[in-house]
């Protein structure tokens, strides 16, 4: 956590230029963070590639895990659940047709993800949300300190990991 605490002080007291975001056609960015769902505390790592103007394809792996009591009859019980997530993004950055400065970078788009889950309960039940494809919509925005380095806030919706997601961006 300190580590995290000094990479975004040393963003916030940067003075270098600002990043041309969104990112470029044939440019790499990756993402990492930790969000809040439904259920667990998802941890997540990606990488977005500019496709075309204002359009960038991604890829993401999450994973998450949660304990939740539950009781039936007269007896309680725990849903021990882990999933881990691999998924692909696609998504539209407004930034030019919104005229933005360039240190920010104001998107939305669709992911399709498939979750590996592992289950345990006293009866072997899986979690209430243990589908294993999920397809959601997101939308979020990133600010830029530098060139290379910027903070994301992400919601989503539609899958097992929907909320809300929070990380930094570093642009390769």
């Amino acid at each position: 956590m300190k580590k995290f605490i000094l990479i975004i002080a040393f963003g916030l007291i940067s003075t270098g230029a600002f990043a041309q975001a969104p990112l470029e056609e044939g440019g790499v960015q990756l993402n990492a963070g930790v969000g809040a769902s439904g259920w667990g505390v998802p941890v997540y790592f990606g990488l977005d590639y500019g496709i075309a103007k204002d359009w960038t394809l991604g890829g993401q792996i999450s994973f998450q895990t949660d304990n939740d009591p539950y009781h039936y009859g007269n007896s309680s019980y725990h849903y021990n659940s882990t999933a881990i997530g691999i998924g692909g993004n696609g998504n539209y950055h407004f930034n030019r047709i919104l005229n933005m400065p360039s240190k920010f970078d104001f998107y939305a788009g669709a992911a399709l993800t498939y979750y590996f889950w592992n289950y345990n309960d006293y009866n072997d039940y899986p979690h209430p949300d243990h589908d294993a494809l999920g397809l959601g919509l997101q939308v979020g925005g990133r600010y830029f300190f530098t060139d290379k380095f910027g903070i994301n806030l992400e919601l989503g919706g539609g899958s097992a990991t929907s909320g809300a997601k929070f990380g930094v961006t570093f642009k390769l």
